[in-house]
């Protein structure tokens, strides 16, 4: 494949890393955006290939065109958009809050749907563009005391599939990816949490999230970008959501 210009959001640390460093391995240029300056020059920094940091906080109104708008500005159109930002919060359904529902619905929803709206066009007119949106298997089926993140990335996979429909035609894929458990700080974030309210050992609780997994584990970053490269790789896939889970959510 040639050279392609991509975008990935959250892209400081944990999968967005993974799918930066997949990327440019495979000879794209990435732009790497997040609201963390310090640690996406770190990540370009790992990087074999050229990058443009291009740090904001996705979910503020603008700031979607004003990153895309920076990318053209030095390579050109975005060819391929990995929105992977993306953040949990924890709480009975009751207790949940108006400004942590609305905070998982900026970020897990909004974000991703400015970052479509933004990109899509130009993948359009140009006859090529892939998408691929970092979901959960959270998109798939529900679990107690996560009420606001559950709904969003249910929402984010109808967004998906909808965009996918749209462009079809056009030379465009969207594909999402469900992963479980991934051994990230959003995971150890999770597990402090969990320490927090329920006075566990940080070990039985990151033994709990693993064994959610079938296999046994937390899943790893890297096996995450693998999969995010693979339907890069595929014109003949769109409209789908891959689990990358250990086995945990069949279908």
């Amino acid at each position: 494949m040639q050279s392609r210009t991509c975008l990935v959001t959250g892209a400081g640390r944990g999968i967005g890393r993974a799918v930066a460093l997949r990327l440019s391995g495979a000879g794209h240029r990435v732009a790497l955006t997040a609201r963390d300056e310090r640690a996406l020059n770190a990540v370009a920094a790992e990087l074999p290939g050229a990058a443009l940091v291009v740090p904001a906080d996705i979910t503020e109104p603008g700031s979607v065109d004003r990153v895309v708008d920076r990318i053209e500005q030095h390579w050109g159109p975005v060819e391929v958009l990995v929105a992977n930002a993306g953040a949990g919060s924890s709480a009975p359904l009751a207790r949940t809050g108006d400004e942590d529902w609305q905070r998982m619905l900026d970020l897990n929803l909004t974000a991703p749907f400015r970052c479509l709206r933004r990109t899509l066009p130009a993948m359009t007119a140009n006859g090529w563009g892939r998408v691929v949106v970092v979901a959960s298997t959270a998109a798939r089926v529900g679990e107690p005391y996560i009420a606001a993140y559950t709904a969003s990335k249910h929402g984010v996979l109808g967004l998906v599939r909808a965009a996918a429909s749209e462009v079809v035609r056009k030379g465009v894929t969207v594909n999402a990816v469900c992963p479980g458990y991934v051994d990230t700080p959003m995971t150890e974030a999770t597990i402090a949490t969990i320490c927090a309210h329920t006075g566990r050992d940080p070990d039985s609780v990151r033994k709990t999230l693993a064994d959610k997994q079938p296999l046994g584990r937390l899943i790893d970053p890297d096996e995450v970008a693998v999969a995010v490269l693979s339907f890069v790789d595929n014109p003949a896939i769109t409209g789908q959501a891959l689990n990358i889970d250990g086995g945990g959510v069949q279908s």
